[in-house]
Order: C-alpha cells, then sequence, then structure tokens
C-alpha cells in the first residue's frame, strides 16, 4: 500500500528520474567527430583510388613490361650495323616470317655465311665460332616476347600490311635490341580496333625507313596516290580482306 502511495502517477517523472533523462542525451564524442569520420572515408576512398593508380602505373613501367630495356645476348648482336649499315634484309636472318606464326632465330651457320671470311679472329665473335664448331646453337634471350597464352602469328601481320617497326620499333637503329612497345594487351587492341592507322603496301613491309603519306610524300597504290594514312588503310583493309573489327577484337582470336 505505501510502495503504490510512493510510486509517481503514470505518464509523469520525479525529478530524479528527469535528471537520468537528461544525463542519457548528453553527447559523448567532440562535435568533431563527425567531420573525422566523413574525412577518414573519404581518404579511404583516395587512398584506395591512389593505390589503383600507382598498381596499373607500374603494370605499364618498363619495370614490368621491359620497353626501351636492352637484354644481354651471348654475342651482342648489332641490328643497326647489320640492317642499315650493311642494308641486310629481315628475312635472310629470319626466314619464315613470312610464313609461320614464328619469325625464326637464325641458325649459326647464317651468321658464318659471312663471317668464315670477315671478322674471322673478332673476339667478340668467340661465342659465334665456338658455336659452329660444336654444332651447340647460341641460346639468345628472346626479347619481344609474349606469354604463352597468348597466339600471335607473323605471317598474318605481315601478309596483312603490317610493317616491321610498327610493333618492333625503329630495329635499323638499335645498337642492341629492346622491345620497343609494351606488348600488352591494350596496346594490342589498340591496332586492331582501327587497323587502317597502320597498314602499308605489303611492298613496303620490310622497308625501315617507311613513312606514312602526306600531301608532299604521297603514297602510290595501284596506281592512285594516297595523301593521307587513313585513306590509303581502309583501302588496303578491302584489299587484304581484313576481318572485322569485331573479329580481330574476339578473345578467341588471341586466346585459343
Amino acid at each position: 500500500m505505501v510502495a503504490w502511495r510512493n510510486a509517481a502517477p503514470t505518464g509523469c517523472l520525479s525529478p530524479g528520474f528527469r535528471g537520468t533523462e537528461r544525463s542519457h542525451s548528453m553527447q559523448i564524442f567532440h562535435r568533431s567527430t563527425n567531420t573525422l569520420s566523413r574525412a577518414t572515408i573519404y581518404g579511404a576512398i583516395f587512398v584506395v583510388a591512389a593505390l589503383f593508380w600507382a598498381a596499373a602505373e607500374i603494370q605499364r613501367s618498363p619495370y614490368v613490361t621491359y620497353a626501351g630495356v636492352r637484354r644481354p645476348q651471348p654475342v651482342p648482336f648489332s641490328h643497326q650495323h647489320h640492317v642499315a649499315g650493311l642494308g641486310i634484309d629481315c628475312r635472310y636472318c629470319h626466314t619464315s616470317v613470312e610464313t609461320s606464326s614464328f619469325a625464326g632465330i637464325p641458325p649459326t651457320k647464317t651468321c658464318m655465311n659471312c663471317h668464315a671470311q670477315i671478322w674471322t679472329n673478332a673476339a667478340l665473335l668467340e661465342p659465334v665460332r665456338e658455336s659452329y664448331k660444336s654444332g651447340k646453337s647460341l641460346v639468345w634471350t628472346r626479347v619481344n616476347d609474349l606469354p604463352d597464352f597468348v597466339y600471335f602469328n607473323h605471317s598474318i601481320h605481315i601478309n596483312k600490311g603490317v610493317g616491321c617497326n610498327t610493333c618492333h620499333g625503329p630495329v635499323d637503329r638499335m645498337p642492341l635490341m629492346y622491345n620497343e612497345a609494351s606488348l600488352q594487351m591494350e596496346w594490342c587492341l589498340e591496332c586492331h580496333r582501327a587497323p587502317e592507322k597502320n597498314l602499308r603496301p605489303r611492298d613496303q613491309v620490310f622497308n625501315m625507313r617507311y613513312e606514312q603519306p602526306t600531301s608532299g610524300k604521297p603514297v602510290e597504290l595501284d596506281g592512285k596516290e594516297y595523301t593521307d594514312q587513313i585513306s590509303l588503310g581502309t583501302e588496303l583493309v578491302k584489299k587484304y580482306k581484313l576481318r572485322t573489327v569485331t573479329d580481330i577484337t574476339s578473345c578467341s582470336t588471341c586466346h585459343r
């Protein structure tokens, strides 16, 4: 009975209870906490984005692609000397480039065709002479090397009018060989999406000094002169019967 009389009426709070309610609504964290929380979230987003950007840049850098990096070889073979200096055609050494997926690495005998008569005692050619005597092939370091899961056919590109230096760069100016391009998928797709930008007449494929047509220096094809690359390339796409862009950008074209 006493407990009932001392109880507060329904819907009302005694002064003590009201004080408790006020204490529960007090601010626990400082006002700046909301700002700091938002800044932390936005900062984390920017940090993650920056990490993705940095990873993408590293993936495209010479550190990963080796673009522009000269590789060590058993003999310091100079394409500049042999191609530009002596005028040797690419096909003299890379004999299967027009008919096979692989351009071919010359056997030691090809080297000795000349070096059995010139520079016969040069110290830097001793590995070549030793290879010829022993019959053991020189182990060259492959420079333009694609992953094993990528299918690439040299002969297709050559016969469709893609020049050697389009992919390999100015080989005739390389004392030591290096890959000019990244050889990454985005680089391949850039050409496959617009092949007309890079095609040339077949008789110019092995011309390392070929220049795309301009009004001052047109390129002749089937008796007609072309003064811009797009017009020439578009005509070559039809002449050489290139497959559609959809076909040559399909995954199965390069990943078989």
